[in-house]
């Protein structure tokens, strides 16, 4: 009877909130949240986190990919197979990004583990980004070595502040979780801005003009590692770099000999390799074809913000419905409707939505918003495999190297779909085989459910490694508990949402 007298008197000291005062404290929880990182870190660093992942990365991203292929098709003149083809070269940097990883890990400059590496980041991409706005008739490989350094700019910028992540969710478990809300915050908000804007800026100023807005995103870069808070360490014992690089390739090694590692990076790869890249291909028809729809360069830009809005919609959809199911199932289903949805292009190129009143542009809308829905859907287990392949010690540079693999059957994607419209006869003026590119494309991207054995097929949540690879040696572990300097001794693991997104620029 106490307790029961109790509750109404606690209950009369709780003030009702009304509905303005609830609107207020939603409208400032992202500031009371930003605030309270800010506290726990240091604000250098959440600021760090938001120029890297939401402008450098995210914007940049949207940008980039929209004035790069107006570039090719308008400056250098290119056919869509050759743009097909470099624009695989130019992703190249984010294939060896096992390297920058290692680099950043194991090689401090004048003191520094990380600032070093944001400024000649910064220092590369604005430098990139400027020659290629302010040279006038500049020559293709000039041109495709500035985008390249472009993009090994942001893969070091990427590295770094994947490691500076990790290492305040290993000193902050509690919220380890928070900071990858931020990052994935910053990433989506960031490339919805850039994929808008993307198409108005590049007739506004063309293609060339955006290179050099390019330029302050890498420039921010630089102000990210002035500003970043970092203990300098003195007497770096660089003679010691040279045999943590080679033991972490041993260990490397070590672990993709393991059955149970090689199995599903295979699969990775021939799944990735034959999922064809001819967007070239479907931009140079959207914009160039006769018959076709002659989409402007805004109409363009906000296909491309639709595609973006269709990969959050995936994460949602695999977060919410499919991550507790097993691997096998949901690549099975999701690479199936893979294939089927690519035959959504058909529809445009046919031309058989006009017979049907429906607009060319509602039907590109269309296709944009359910491919990359159904893409990102196929690509979350295949990241959430990836980091349970991760052997303990070696986690972010593991990471980062089957990152790399995944890049490499993009990479080759690109270039077998340029072959393919090469061998089509594919041309800027020339599209009647673009149909069959379709098809082909469709049916390579099904023909990878036939592997899916190599695939893990119990629960996704179970460990996957042998349990000898994800223990931590017992002297390892003592020389932690007697090191404040962890980040120097472990290589760091790397979050998540990074490597999810610079696929945007793949697919």
């Amino acid at each position: 009877m106490g307790q029961e007298d109790e509750l109404p008197l606690e209950g009369q000291f709780h003030k009702v909130k009304s509905p303005k005062d609830r609107i207020l404290e939603l409208i400032l929880k992202p500031y009371y949240w930003l605030r309270m990182l800010c506290d726990e870190f240091h604000w250098s660093f959440v600021s760090g986190v938001v120029i890297i992942y939401g402008i450098n990365q995210g914007v940049s991203l949207g940008l980039s990919k929209i004035s790069t292929q107006y570039y090719m098709k308008d400056e250098q003149k290119l056919q869509p197979s050759e743009a097909q083809i470099y624009s695989g070269i130019i992703q190249i940097p984010w294939v060896v990004k096992p390297l920058w990883g290692l680099l950043t890990d194991t090689l401090p400059i004048i003191g520094y583990r990380r600032r070093p590496y944001f400024i000649l980041a910064g220092l590369l991409g604005a430098f990139a980004m400027l020659s290629l706005s302010l040279n006038h008739k500049l020559q293709l490989a000039s041109a495709l070595l500035c985008l390249t350094g472009a993009s090994a700019a942001q893969a070091v910028a990427d590295v770094t502040i994947d490691a500076c992540v990790t290492e305040n969710s290993i000193s902050h478990p509690s919220l380890a979780s928070d900071m990858q809300s931020l990052c994935g915050v910053s990433s989506s908000v960031g490339q919805l801005i850039g994929f808008t804007i993307s198409g108005f800026l590049v007739h506004l100023i063309g293609s060339k003009g955006v290179f050099g807005v390019l330029s302050i995103p890498a420039a921010l870069v630089i102000l990210v590692g002035m500003m970043l808070h970092e203990p300098f360490k003195h007497n770096v014992a660089y003679r010691q770099v040279g045999q943590k690089f080679l033991d972490a390739c041993k260990a490397m090694w070590k672990a993709l000999k393991c059955e149970t590692v090689w199995r599903p990076c295979l699969y990775m790869y021939i799944s990735l390799a034959l999922s064809l890249h001819i967007h070239e291909g479907m931009f140079y028809w959207y914009t160039d074809a006769k018959g076709g729809p002659l989409f402007s360069k805004e109409i363009v830009g906000t296909i491309s913000s639709v595609g973006a809005v269709g990969y959050l919609l995936g994460v949602l959809l695999y977060q919410n419905a499919f991550r507790n199911h097993p691997f096998r199932f949901v690549l099975f289903w999701s690479q199936l409707l893979y294939g089927a949805s690519g035959l959504l292009d058909l529809i445009l190129v046919s031309r058989v939505n006009l017979q049907f009143g429906i607009p060319d542009y509602a039907v590109a809308v269309s296709d944009a918003a359910i491919s990359h829905m159904i893409g990102r859907l196929r690509w979350m287990p295949l990241l959430v495999l990836s980091s349970k392949l991760c052997p303990s010690g070696i986690e972010g540079t593991f990471f980062a190297l089957l990152m790399s693999i995944d890049h490499v059957g993009s990479l080759t994607a690109s270039w077998a779909g340029g072959l393919l419209l090469h061998t089509l006869n594919v041309t800027r003026t020339q599209f009647d085989n673009l149909w069959i590119a379709i098809v082909i494309r469709s049916f390579s991207r099904v023909l990878p459910i036939g592997i899916l054995f190599l695939v893990p097929s119990g629960d996704p949540s179970a460990s996957i490694l042998p349990t000898e690879m994800l223990k931590i040696e017992k002297g390892e572990d003592n020389s932690k508990k007697g090191d404040n300097n962890l980040g120097t001794q472990k290589l760091e693991m790397a979050p998540l949402v990074t490597n999810v997104d610079q696929h945007l620029v793949d697919s």
